[in-house]
């Protein structure tokens, strides 16, 4: 089975995310800020959103990149269709792997729980 994140499950232009950022709603994490809207695509996209000002290697950034999508694509199914931007706080890069996953999988589960994302 191919583990894809095809083209279709991206915020890819900057319009895409001023607008996640003008609806979205805020969940927050030790590393990490996410912030969700509903998705008028009608599928959940992912947008990354990582500065070097807050991560400053860039193998650092790639790392934690890899990180979210792969646990974006396991938890995509969320409860309804929802853009997310994803920003990373200054002590990310020095979290283990393990403790990225486990701190998005927290957060996807409150998205998936949010009462504003899910009234049409």
């Amino acid at each position: 089975m191919r583990a894809a994140f095809p083209r279709e499950a991206r915020l890819l232009a900057p319009p895409q995310f001023r607008a996640v950022f003008a609806d979205g709603e805020k969940f927050v994490s030790r590393g990490f800020v996410l912030i969700a809207a509903r998705s008028p695509s009608g599928r959940s996209r992912l947008g990354l959103a990582l500065a070097k000002r807050r991560i400053r290697r860039s193998v650092d950034r790639n790392r934690v990149k890899r990180v979210t999508r792969e646990s974006f694509r396991q938890h995509q199914n969320l409860s309804c269709p929802v853009d997310i931007v994803v920003l990373a706080r200054s002590h990310t890069s020095h979290m283990t792997n393990a403790e990225l996953f486990d701190q998005l999988a927290v957060i996807w589960s409150k998205i998936a729980a949010s009462k504003t994302l899910r009234q049409p």
